[in-house]
């Protein structure tokens, strides 16, 4: 990792945080190299970069490891200065939309969220799609309760996100998905 804007981003394919960084990544033109982790047998590169957490995912970025999801976010934003911004220019916005990236992430579904209608996928969208956007597995899977009619703001929202490209890129199948969450929840083996 010594080419200069060398990028390399240690994960897992059903990882929503993960795939926070790949949006992110994706959003704003950045060649990365993608490494793909087993956290049941983690490689020796992740637990250099990451000693304290040991998990993904982690961001390399010139041999600089930055490790959570939210943090590389703003680091990618503030390095990649270029269009389009994940982040408002205006202080004051930015801080709102930090606000309710800090309350979707303490959440299991959000009840309340404003939408922040943008022409790109910004912070927020990335962080509501990601956690979100598979809702359909989680409820398949362990039975969560969920009313879509309780939410039609949200549902909406989910559902525009679900279809931008990049998000439809990204999203891990929701078959796969859910043999995964089988797996990881109930010990079911695919």
């Amino acid at each position: 990792m010594e080419k200069q804007n060398e990028v390399a981003l240690f994960g897992t394919w059903a990882s929503a945080f993960c795939k926070r960084v790949e949006l992110a990544l994706k959003i704003k033109g950045i060649p990365y190299e993608y490494v793909e982790e087993d956290l049941t047998n983690k490689s020796e590169s992740l637990l250099h970069y990451n000693p304290v957490h040991k998990k993904v995912p982690v961001l390399v970025h010139n041999g600089k490891p930055i490790s959570e999801s939210l943090v590389i976010l703003e680091y990618i934003d503030e390095c990649w200065n270029n269009t389009p911004k994940l982040l408002p220019e205006d202080p004051y916005q930015r801080a709102k939309v930090r606000f309710w990236v800090n309350f979707v992430d303490h959440q299991d579904f959000p009840e309340e969220l404003p939408f922040f209608e943008r022409k790109t996928l910004g912070y927020l969208d990335i962080v509501v799609g990601a956690h979100f956007c598979n809702y359909e597995a989680f409820v398949e899977v362990v039975a969560v309760v969920f009313s879509p009619e309780k939410n039609p703001a949200i549902m909406a929202w989910l559902e525009a996100l679900k279809s931008h490209p990049l998000m439809k890129e990204m999203l891990p199948p929701h078959d796969k998905l859910v043999a995964e969450m089988r797996g990881k929840y109930l010990g079911q083996t695919p």
